[in-house]
This record gives C-alpha cells, sequence and structure tokens, in this order.
C-alpha cells in the first residue's frame, strides 16, 4: 500500500492545487483495497464499484477542505463503509451497522507460497480457515494482513477499540493455527532401526 507520507503529499496536492495527476494517483493506490472493503458489505461487484466511485467523487468535490482530514487513508475506509451502509439502505436490504452481520469473503493474497514454503495444500488449508473465521475476525485480518492498516487505523474504521482489534486479531490467527497444525510425526517417515 501507499506510504503515509505520500498520501500527505497526495492529499496537499489536490487540495491545494486540484492536482488531477495527484488524484489519479490516490485513486489508482487505494481502489482496489477500497473495492474488496466495500464488496464484503455489498456482495456485488458493480455496487462495490459503485460505493468507491461515490467516495472518490466526493473527494474531488470536497477537495479543498482535503487537508483538514488529519488521516486520509482511515478517511477513505470509513467513508466507504458508509456509503456502503447508505448503499444497502437504499435498495432496501436488512441493512445494520454492524460490521458482525456483513460475512466478509476475502481472497487471501497475504499468504505466497514460494515465501512461506508451503504446499498447495497448506495454502488451501489457510484460506479455508480464514474464510471460515467468524466475520469481525476475518475483516480485522485482512485489515491488518492484507492491507497493510495500523491496528489503530483499523479502529477507527470498524468504531471499535484498539483492544478489541488486538484481540481479535489474536482469536483470527490462533484459529488459523490450530486448523492449519499437522502432526509432524505422520509426516516424517519412520527413522529405520539401526543396529
Amino acid at each position: 500500500m501507499i506510504a503515509a507520507d505520500r498520501v500527505l503529499y497526495l492529499q496537499m496536492r489536490i487540495a491545494r492545487f486540484d492536482d488531477q495527476h495527484a488524484y489519479k494517483e490516490l485513486f489508482t493506490s487505494f481502489y482496489s483495497y477500497l473495492f474488496q472493503f466495500a464488496f464484503s458489505f455489498v456482495k456485488s461487484q458493480e455496487s462495490a464499484e459503485e460505493v468507491v466511485s461515490d467516495v472518490f467523487i466526493k473527494i474531488w468535490e470536497k477537495r479543498k477542505a482535503l487537508e483538514k482530514i488529519n488521516n486520509l487513508k482511515v478517511y477513505l475506509y470509513v467513508a466507504t463503509k458508509n456509503n456502503a451502509f447508505n448503499y444497502i439502505d437504499k435498495q432496501k436490504r436488512n441493512a445494520t451497522n454492524s460490521i458482525d452481520d456483513f460475512p466478509a469473503e476475502f481472497a487471501s493474497r497475504y499468504f505466497d507460497p514460494e515465501q512461506l514454503l508451503i504446499t498447495a495444500d497448506m495454502l488451501a488449508l489457510i484460506e479455508d480457515a480464514i474464510n471460515n473465521l467468524p466475520p469481525r475476525c476475518r475483516a480485522i485480518f485482512k485489515l491488518i494482513k492484507e492491507d497493510n492498516l495500523k491496528y489503530k487505523e483499523v479502529a477507527e474504521i470498524l468504531n471499535i477499540s484498539v483492544k478489541t482489534v488486538e484481540n481479535q486479531l489474536a482469536i483470527a490467527l490462533r484459529k488459523i493455527g490450530s486448523a492449519v497444525s499437522f502432526d509432524i510425526k505422520k509426516t516424517i517417515s519412520s527413522p529405520v532401526n539401526h543396529p
């Protein structure tokens, strides 16, 4: 993900100079992350695209006030979450403001089989374990491990405490760890008895 100092620079360029190139860089840097986040709520590619596009349209429309935002990255995630809830309300679905009511489905990009030297079977176990996490654990795991957000940023985005983020991530990691644990004795062939 884009570095915080770069986000500040783009934020300043957009606010002070109506810099369309900075706006385009901001958009391309965050779009895929925000799209995945929106999709976890609205469950439709077109709807997620619309939600994220609306966020960026509002950013451009209110660009003169952009420098007043302390953490633009968190702001973008919160705006995306709020737009997703508003979209759901407009579509007359069972809307709620609880993250627990939206089972997020995230394709895990965090685990790279080559880097971690794990088999395709192990990767499948890990992805299955992630997909079987409770919604809040899964969302927090994705935001921290895949989107590289800080605990404090995730807490702000989901409107929960940092301690809750820490606890939920610990639960997620424990569940993933237990789901992929295996008995090493069963995987190693028996040693040959030497006289």
